[in-house]
């Protein structure tokens, strides 16, 4: 099983993901990567820029979307935060804080035991299908700490891209 921490950050708060470790943008970033160069995004200029728009292509969910952050995590969103064709709910949304923008939605299945987020999708390319990320199980204890103890911080704690992977 992974390891779910939640955390909030800014003035207005968005709320966050890491899975075991790493930014839940990171799992996203490296998800998308083969798709984005099939594309050849106007984006993506040079190596750097390239890497700096994979990774940032997603922010945090706004606290004002979720209503209760606990019960929108464990799947029971609200309607209009649902993809409703695959059962899914957004995780994150875009930077510019319209999270509709450029949404990233996963199936979000909760048990007695566990909590299972799978099936991740970008809506707005339906033709990418289903991410190749997760799916991630995390003990649903270890779950509802997790999301009951979120720590705030007053800027993005995603600053610095991570190291390429070799």
């Amino acid at each position: 099983m992974q390891h779910i921490e939640f955390f909030t950050y800014g003035p207005s708060p968005l709320w966050g993901v890491r899975v075991d470790g790493s930014d839940l943008r990171v799992h996203a970033a490296d998800a998308t990567r083969p798709l984005w160069a099939q594309e050849k995004s106007p984006y993506e200029r040079t190596p750097d820029s390239t890497e700096e728009f994979l990774f940032h292509q997603y922010g945090g969910m706004p606290e004002s979307d979720l209503g209760d952050p606990a019960l929108h995590f464990l799947g029971g969103a609200a309607q209009d935060l649902r993809h409703e064709p695959t059962g899914s709910t957004v995780v994150l949304g875009c930077t510019c804080g319209a999270w509709e923008c450029w949404p990233l939605f996963a199936r979000i299945t909760a048990t007695p035991e566990a909590v299972t987020w799978s099936g991740f999708r970008q809506p707005h390319r339906r033709a990418w299908g289903e991410l190749a990320m997760g799916p991630f199980v995390f003990p649903r204890p270890a779950y509802e700490d997790a999301l009951a103890h979120a720590v705030h911080h007053a800027e993005d704690p995603f600053t610095a891209l991570p190291p390429p992977k070799q």
